[in-house]
């Protein structure tokens, strides 16, 4: 690669930490871009919080984004893609930005997941409120008709991630609780998509938990080669975008303290992160 362009960087945003899994993911399989990433760790989590909130708290985010002069922003976080990501494109979308665009986790996830499954039957583990959206119901059937999904909820794991229990002896209950709630609505699972980007840090308890042969399918691989193709097929976003021939510029900002920020997101992200407070709430 020879070209070096001076555009914008990708947003990548998440309530928390989560998103920064997903992060270390596009950044694996995309490093010549600029990234920036935003955590809204003062309002975390979005789980709990009603559909209204959660949009209007993402909506403050992505015009953040905006004015960083991101021409591209992912929603890196499972709840924003349900609660926000469809009214944020169709209503706000043409009205503030419409040569902007902002994407989601659910849809590319949905696309191809199913192709993970042999007894088209999926389970879904997810917070409360990506589970009661009932997005990943409604997207895999889209794209994959014949397989049955069913979900589970699990309201204390990322309370257990974000406090650093992940790899503690605690953790094994609710761990153990959750999957086998999630199996006990049929006996034919034979892949489970982990539906939270927090989830990938309890990744090693949860294979203990889980029948040996089964599938258990973390989302930040399958986000970044989706974007890598998003890039690929639309070329006129691709040119907005900075891109060097080495590796591009990462930029982190939290809502809340970045001391602590810093301190949990290195767990995340795998190396060693500096973050910035911003104030989002004016926007």
């Amino acid at each position: 690669m020879t070209e070096t362009r001076s555009g914008g960087p990708i947003g990548i945003f998440d309530s928390g930490y989560g998103g920064l899994t997903v992060m270390k993911e596009i950044v694996s399989v995309l490093p010549e871009y600029d990234y920036i990433y935003l955590g809204d760790n003062a309002r975390a989590p979005y789980g709990p919080r009603s559909f209204d909130t959660v949009y209007h708290y993402t909506l403050e985010c992505v015009r953040w984004f905006f004015e960083q002069g991101c021409p591209l922003v992912i929603l890196a976080c499972n709840t924003a893609s349900a609660k926000a990501l469809r009214t944020i494109q169709q209503n706000d979308l043409p009205n503030i930005a419409p040569d902007k665009r902002v994407l989601g986790v659910i849809r590319p996830t949905a696309e191809i997941i199913g192709e993970y499954t042999h007894s088209k039957k999926i389970g879904v583990l997810g917070t409360r409120g990506t589970v009661q959206s009932d997005s990943y119901l409604i997207e895999i059937n889209k794209f994959f008709p014949h397989v049955n999904v069913f979900q589970q909820a699990c309201p204390m794991w990322v309370p257990i991630v974000e406090n650093q229990e992940y790899d503690q002896p605690g953790a094994d209950y609710f761990v153990k609780k959750s999957i086998g709630e999630l199996l006990q609505k049929s006996d034919e699972i034979d892949t489970i998509l982990l539906a939270c980007t927090h989830y990938p840090l309890l990744l090693p308890k949860i294979i203990e938990n889980v029948p040996e042969g089964m599938r258990v399918i973390p989302q930040g691989e399958i986000v970044a080669r989706s974007l890598q193709d998003y890039l690929r097929r639309h070329q006129e976003m691709n040119k907005r975008l900075n891109f060097t021939t080495i590796e591009g510029k990462r930029s982190f900002f939290t809502t809340d303290s970045p001391e602590d920020f810093d301190r949990q997101a290195s767990v995340f992200f795998g190396e060693k992160v500096i973050s910035k407070h911003v104030e989002v709430q004016h926007f």
